[in-house]
């Protein structure tokens, strides 16, 4: 992943992942679960259904600490098998 974090934020700092994925009661648990991995702390995730109800988004906020770290965040939370897109 080839990005410009680095140019456009000064880490560490803390960054809203916004995470859509079908609305099955794993999502919230498999997001914050990959979040432990790579940014352990204390998550109190945002969770709304879509209009039709067939997809969540899962909002968090994170402190990442360096551009590095964000694009693994990115890269490791689009892998999870629930999940269709990360903003």
């Amino acid at each position: 992943m080839d990005t410009h974090f680095d140019q456009l934020l000064e880490f560490p700092c803390f960054q809203t992942f916004k995470v859509m994925g079908v609305a099955h009661e794993r999502l919230p648990d498999d997001v914050i679960g990959c979040l432990q991995t790579h940014a352990p702390g204390d998550y109190n995730p945002t969770i709304k259904p879509s209009p039709k109800g067939n997809y969540h988004s899962v909002s968090v906020s994170v402190r990442v600490t360096s551009k590095e770290h964000m694009e693994l965040i990115y890269t490791e939370l689009a892998g999870l098998e629930l999940v269709r897109v990360v903003l």
